[in-house]
């Protein structure tokens, strides 16, 4: 008996609106009337509008009735959309997850700085999380932030732990890097 091989394909969905709770429950919604598996998602709140971030798999004929679907769901319920057909991430078995994590007071160059560095380094970003905040005590503005990279296999991290501490004193960043530790979710 023969079985075909279902090859399974997946769509990134990034969608923008100001209520969260609806934008959400549209969008998982609408996936699962349509046969498809929610993979990864992100919703963050930036000011009044949030951000969602999906990765929804399914087959060809199930991601194209969503694709299909969504902008009269995007008129429906206020929000905007966009969607990118994607393949599924190679497993990369040799490299090592690592965080950075930085605080400093607030200027725009230090992200991209900071991801030069990555670059110029061979280094891949998988998370990062970025928030400022006013200091009560000055009315000052603080960054914080937070990388999660993975390091090619052959890089020799203490060489590379020095040189990220070296470009964070040189931009007077409080820095440090190390080893990605799975949170205990409990």
């Amino acid at each position: 008996m023969f079985t075909p091989i279902v090859r399974e394909q997946f769509l990134v969905i990034s969608a923008i609106g100001t209520n969260p709770m609806e934008l959400t429950n549209v969008i998982y919604r609408a996936s699962h009337e349509n046969r498809c598996a929610i993979v990864t998602s992100r919703l963050t709140r930036h000011g009044v509008c949030s951000a969602l971030v999906l990765q929804v798999s399914g087959t060809w004929d199930s991601l194209a009735r969503l694709e299909t679907g969504l902008p009269g769901l995007t008129k429906k319920h206020d929000f905007t959309v966009n969607v990118v057909r994607s393949a599924a991430l190679v497993s990369r078995p040799q490299a090592l997850p690592y965080v950075a994590y930085v605080s400093s007071v607030y200027r725009s160059d230090i992200i991209n700085k900071l991801c030069q560095f990555f670059i110029d380094h061979n280094i891949e970003l998988e998370n990062l999380i970025c928030d400022t905040y006013q200091i009560p005590q000055t009315s000052g503005t603080m960054l914080n932030a937070t990388f999660t990279l993975t390091l090619p296999i052959g890089v020799q991290i203490s060489w590379l732990r020095d040189q990220f501490l070296d470009l964070a004193d040189a931009l007077n960043l409080d820095a440090m890097i190390e080893p990605w530790r799975p949170q205990n979710t409990m």
